[in-house]
């Protein structure tokens, strides 16, 4: 068996899609509700030890988030939840529209939007009804007019063909069970010349198959992961061009903590995921 066919989302080792999906949002719901101090000491996907103000600031900076990152946005719209800064390679400009999968409690949205100012608009998509909830009442806090949140599918968005500019994510794309579906919806919303700019996992090693198989793993950031050469071979098949996957290799500092039994930066790695669809041909 090949790399990229050991790491696809056909895997037969791994869980069935509405297993992975329940799996996420109820573990998703969970943090949702209980975040009033970052998120629980059970979420691999973020720092257990980050409860207070100054670890919570620490692990973001880690992750690529600047003090004035940090300091711009209010409520409790940043969980800790991904494993890189996306607005930081997304070259958003003013009056664009940005649509962010899995937007959590709405911190990259809510960047994003500073960005692209009141003549721009951004829009959250998240399949958890309590992190909508929690999302849409950080709008308030932040006065941020130009952002909205809606409940989806990152497989299946509500949003119109062609209707946006840039799209971000934060370590989402690897807990969906079809992420070519999810980058051929990317490709469909995206108008033409719109790009992609998302932090993720990817996977550098075939993980242990118990981990493949559990739950907790997938809803965790860690089992659902694809390699390098699987993700690129979906994003040019959804069309994409211009691909670009540059793994960060200072990531294994805050994966490490994800697990206490395991060091699972021996598997995956936290990297950039870039590409774009094609601009409209010039004619003559």
């Amino acid at each position: 068996m090949t790399e990229s066919q050991s790491t696809t989302d056909a895997d037969d080792e791994r869980l069935d899609a509405e297993t992975q999906r329940t799996a996420v949002r109820e573990r998703y719901g969970r943090i949702a509700e209980e975040s009033d101090s970052c998120c629980d000491e059970t979420a691999s996907c973020c720092d257990g030890t980050a409860a207070g103000t100054d670890s919570r600031s620490e692990a973001s900076t880690q992750r690529g988030y600047s003090a004035d990152d940090l300091d711009a946005v209010a409520g409790d719209a940043n969980l800790n939840l991904g494993c890189g800064n996306p607005t930081a390679i997304a070259s958003l400009a003013a009056g664009d529209t940005v649509l962010d999968l899995g937007s959590g409690g709405g911190f990259d949205c809510f960047l994003a939007a500073r960005e692209v100012g009141p003549d721009g608009h951004v829009i959250g998509v998240d399949m958890t009804p309590e992190m909508v909830e929690k999302a849409r009442g950080n709008v308030a806090a932040n006065d941020a007019d130009n952002v909205e949140f809606r409940l989806g599918e990152i497989e299946h968005l509500p949003v119109a063909d062609e209707s946006v500019d840039v799209i971000l994510s934060n370590c989402v794309v690897n807990l969906s069970p079809d992420k070519s579906r999810v980058f051929r919806e990317a490709y469909r919303v995206l108008r033409p010349g719109g790009r992609v700019a998302i932090s993720d996992v990817v996977l550098t090693a075939d993980l242990p198959t118990d981990l493949r198989a559990d739950p907790e793993s997938v809803a965790g950031c860690v089992a659902g992961a694809a390699s390098i050469p699987a993700l690129e071979s979906m994003l040019t098949d959804a069309g994409f061009v211009d691909v670009a996957i540059e793994p960060k290799s200072d990531s294994d500092e805050f994966i490490r903590e994800w697990d206490d039994a395991l060091d699972l930066s021996e598997y995956i790695v936290a990297a950039t995921v870039e590409a774009e669809r094609p601009g409209p041909e010039v004619t003559s």
